[in-house]
């Protein structure tokens, strides 16, 4: 009972991380800077200028939203199609994961015997563990560039220099709960796994030694004596001898 309520808790955290991560994608202000404000008793004009995966964009105080689409695959920013690529990478890996949880959880009646069912699950997993990474890899990749741009003393002060929006946050949130959802997995698995080797260890080694206690008692038991009489004495010199007895002696 406990180990089904384990793997529950981790197919919801690991979905919910996924939810997280999905809802990234389509969400904007993943960078922002905000310009002007308000100065003494008058209102200055104020922008902001934001950019998501599919576009950059400036809104001012009159809402009044100005955005340029990236038209062209290869027009994009290089790290920027990195980011996309392991985004939808880990999320083909999730989909995957998810599936393959699904079947091996123990409170399903899919995937088979229980040993098949652990297989399954774990190799779900190991899945939900790389698809995470990915996500976290795709993170941490826009966040450092926009953050290179930033902090960077050589960058020309004639760029515009972003801040880290929400999405990141939400991103990396999702990919904590992924991660945790795949050790939680793990965690009801792979200590059940060692007990059943050890078992089977167990179960193996008294046989193995009965039999090593029987052959040293076998052994014991038809031992030669250490003293040896005269007649096994002479007749282990007639066999360790090499003269043979001619033929004609042998009528004498």
């Amino acid at each position: 009972m406990r180990k089904s309520l384990v793997q529950v808790l981790g197919f919801v955290l690991s979905t919910l991380g996924w939810l997280f991560v999905s809802c990234t994608l389509a969400m904007d202000y993943w960078r922002v800077l905000f310009v002007g404000g308000k100065g003494g008793s008058w209102m200055i004009k104020a922008s902001w200028y934001w950019s998501n995966l599919w576009r950059d964009c400036v809104t001012d105080t009159s809402s009044v939203t100005n955005c340029r689409d990236y038209d062209v695959l290869w027009a994009v920013t290089p790290y920027v199609q990195g980011v996309r690529g392991l985004l939808m990478a880990g999320m083909s890996l999730g989909f995957v994961a998810a599936v393959l949880c699904f079947i091996g959880m123990d409170c399903t009646y899919i995937g088979g015997s229980g040993e098949h069912k652990d297989k399954i699950l774990l190799s779900g997993a190991a899945f939900h563990f790389v698809g995470g990474v990915s996500a976290l890899a795709a993170y941490c990749l826009y966040t450092n560039r926009v953050a290179s741009a930033a902090f960077s003393p050589a960058a020309d002060r004639s760029v515009i220099r972003y801040g880290i929006g929400t999405p990141i946050f939400l991103g990396l949130a999702g990919n904590f709960f992924i991660i945790l959802g795949s050790v939680l997995y793990a965690v009801t698995i792979i200590p059940t796994r060692m007990l059943s080797v050890c078992a089977a260890r167990a179960e193996a080694s008294p046989s193995y030694g009965q039999r090593t206690a029987s052959k040293s008692l076998y052994t014991t038991a038809y031992r030669a004596p250490s003293g040896r009489s005269s007649g096994s004495r002479v007749s282990s010199i007639s066999h360790d001898t090499r003269d043979k007895i001619p033929a004609r002696d042998t009528f004498v």
